[in-house]
């Protein structure tokens, strides 16, 4: 299958290309970039070095009209400009968008969380929320499928089988999040800057961050009904990696036996989700630093008596589970491959 990446020298599209190097069904046929059209992707992502000889094409949805399944992996508000285009034109080509373009499904939230009017309202519908563990059966047959938000997916995967048991307080959700500095892009800022990010553990969205609108979103849909989230957001010193610490509060006790069960029986079979809860040595609980380069998501949690609270925690890597490797995941099941395929690498340790 001959697979395009869509704005393919940012984080994102570099790791999508990594991982369909790999990949034994696919080829790539074009990565576009038009700030560095002509150079070899290697260039701007030296561990492809030796692996291809690609070079950037100019962005143009026309040179991509040979590919079978296309990722865009550009700026919030670029893929809706590009979409329609690709769709109407009825190529065939089946497309896996990473940015935010196509996650919520009501047009009205485009500009309360984003600040922008969306350009194509009406295909918000026909797009399918790519979040395998809760859509599977729909991603299959989509041709347009989003990739949620490498924070969303970490809390949701966490919340998803207490949300959808109702054991929990829906108006009470709180949730904590740790993320690395890849998570801000390639663009460099002061706040990305060496000397003032490093040794950081800085605050930078308290309130209303705008993944908490796909979190409601998927949460309210497992629970047929209204889901309240509050999350607050920090920038740490580490360069991949989110840990989502999430506080929810039980309609009654539940022991610890119980919490296993249902997160057991929800996930049966889901070849990336891991459960971490250790009596003994360092890595105890899900941690960021062991899931670096993989598309696992590690689910621990701690019940807490003392007020009937439950504390879940998820790990995972941003570039990877939170992006390319849930879009790779997506086309797998797209295309009738293993799901696991391209994404078998293991992680490393220590890093």
């Amino acid at each position: 299958m001959k697979a395009g990446v869509f704005g393919a020298s940012g984080y994102v599209g570099g790791e999508l290309l990594r991982l369909l190097l790999q990949h034994p069904h696919v080829e790539i046929a074009a990565a576009t970039s038009n700030t560095y059209v002509g150079e070899y992707v290697h260039r701007v992502h030296p561990n492809l070095r030796g692996q291809t000889t690609l070079k950037f094409i100019k962005s143009d949805p026309s040179s991509l009209s040979d590919c079978d399944i296309l990722f865009i992996a550009t700026s919030h508000g670029v893929s809706s400009t590009i979409i329609p285009r690709l769709i109407g034109a009825e190529t065939g080509v089946r497309i896996i968008d990473a940015s935010a373009d196509f996650r919520l499904k009501n047009p009205e939230d485009y500009p309360k969380w984003y600040n922008w009017h969306h350009k194509c309202p009406e295909l918000l519908q026909k797009a399918v929320y790519g979040l395998p563990e809760l859509h599977r059966e729909k991603i299959r047959n989509a041709q347009l499928v989003a990739c949620p938000g490498c924070m969303a997916v970490s809390a949701i995967l966490a919340l998803a089988p207490l949300v959808k048991m109702r054991k929990i307080e829906m108006d009470r959700i709180v949730v904590d999040v740790k993320v690395g500095s890849s998570g801000a892009g390639t663009k460099p800022s002061l706040s990305s800057h060496h000397s003032e990010h490093y040794s950081a553990v800085r605050p930078y969205k308290p309130v209303g961050h705008r993944h908490i609108a796909e979190i409601e979103q998927e949460l309210g849909a497992l629970a047929k009904g209204r889901v309240l989230v509050s999350m607050s957001v920090h920038a740490v010193n580490m360069v991949r990696g989110i840990l989502s610490t999430c506080h929810v509060f039980g309609i009654e006790p539940l022991t610890s036996a119980e919490f296993w069960r249902i997160y057991r029986e929800f996930y049966a079979e889901e070849p990336f989700i891991r459960f971490v809860r250790d009596r003994r040595g360092v890595f105890r609980y899900p941690d960021p630093k062991i899931v670096v380069g993989t598309n696992y998501c590690d689910i621990g949690f701690e019940v807490d008596t003392h007020i009937n609270r439950v504390v879940i925690l998820s790990a995972i890597d941003n570039l990877m589970k939170g992006a390319a490797g849930t879009a790779v995941q997506n086309m797998n099941i797209m295309l009738g491959f293993d799901e696991r395929e391209g994404l078998r690498s293991l992680g490393l340790h220590p890093v």
